[in-house]
């Protein structure tokens, strides 16, 4: 939402009684950070009543001045109301643990992601079943940098659950991380968004070998233009719904 300090947060303070309140909040282009002490002096001291908060708050905006850059740990100190028990917190180096509930993701970032960025992914959420990721900077862009692209790919990272895939708003580089096997195993992967002429590029016309694997199960493509699929994409993918 666009409304949060128009709609949300009168709409919140109106709820008094409330004793528990489980809140999902995307705002976007917000003129601040929606951190502990927002929360505390906006939000919570209205509801004298509530016991039991479970939120996800996702505040994005576009930041131009370099001074106003808050850090993890300027976050968490905000977070200092012992009532709010534990707290977790995801950025671009999220921290060495496991977030075993988690079975939808989204990751972007202007900065190209290595292969251990995905590897570290992988680890950290081992039951993600929906992933969407928007990048369109490889991350070898330096010319004396380009003989570390296969260097970077020194693992195959395995994602057990996942079953729909985005790639969509990419380099192709990240096409080729996902598709090839040799890069990532999808053994459940049964629905790809993604732009039909990276496709064509990666899979060399549906004929590669290294990417036929993870394209097996895939029963739903889903592309942005109106396509007639040949029999040559049916071949490739196999369970695909006609």
């Amino acid at each position: 939402t666009r409304e949060y300090d128009n709609l949300v947060v009168p709409l919140l303070r109106r709820m008094s009684h409330l004793e528990e309140l489980t809140l999902y909040l995307n705002i976007l282009g917000g003129p601040i950070f929606i951190d502990g002490n927002h929360l505390d002096n906006r939000i919570l001291i209205h509801m004298p009543q509530l016991h039991t908060f479970t939120y996800y708050i996702s505040t994005e905006n576009a930041i131009t001045d370099p001074v106003i850059h808050p850090s993890n740990a300027d976050i968490q100190r905000t977070f200092k109301n012992a009532n709010h028990g534990k707290v977790s917190y995801i950025t671009n180096n999220f921290p060495n643990m496991l977030f075993n509930t988690v079975t939808y993701l989204m990751v972007r970032d202007k900065v190209g992601f290595k292969h251990e960025f995905f590897v570290r992914l992988a680890r950290s959420f081992p039951f993600v079943k929906h992933l969407s990721v928007s990048n369109i900077r490889s991350p070898f862009l330096k010319f004396d940098e380009r003989h570390l692209i296969n260097d970077d790919w020194s693992s195959i990272v395995k994602y057990a659950h996942l079953i729909s895939l985005d790639i969509e708003n990419v380099n192709s580089h990240y096409i080729e991380h996902f598709l090839n096997e040799t890069k990532t195993h999808l053994p459940c992967l049964i629905q790809l968004k993604i732009r039909y002429n990276l496709l064509e590029i990666v899979t060399q016309n549906f004929t590669r070998d290294a990417t036929r694997c993870n394209c097996a199960k895939v029963k739903r493509l889903i592309v942005k233009d109106s396509i007639v699929y040949s029999k040559d994409v049916y071949r490739y993918f196999p369970s695909l719904s006609i």
